[in-house]
């Protein structure tokens, strides 16, 4: 199945069983062959500092950094919203593997090529 996907998501330890979900589903796009992509923007970005995801497991899932661990072992591309990490301070020497700092043009450029996206 060519294609891709992307899943937008803003929240982290606000909201543990969005960004579940959203790995659950980016995980599910990648093993379907996707080119997938997840952005993180706004609360999202602190999932891209190590150890933060460590202590987040919602009941019934797999927990979150396994979910993210899985989504880029098997290809998938984790960016992180540049302006939205810069303002809460996050320290961008302490990027999980797989995650990328960048500005808001690089979901335009993915989408752009008529990918969908699912937010969380």
């Amino acid at each position: 199945m060519p294609g891709s996907f992307c899943v937008s998501i803003t929240n982290s330890k606000n909201d543990t069983d969005r960004a579940t979900v959203g790995f659950v589903v980016a995980n599910a796009a990648v093993a379907s062959d996707k080119d997938t992509m997840v952005f993180l923007s706004t609360e999202g970005v602190r999932l891209a500092v190590k150890g933060f995801a460590d202590d987040i497991h919602e009941s019934g899932f797999a927990p979150l950094k396994e979910l993210m661990e899985n989504f880029v072992k098997a290809g998938g591309k984790i960016y992180v919203c540049s302006p939205c990490f810069k303002k809460r301070g996050l320290p961008d020497d302490k990027l999980i593997a797989g995650a990328t700092i960048v500005g808001g043009a690089k979901l335009v450029e993915f989408l752009g090529g008529g990918s969908p996206c699912v937010c969380y």
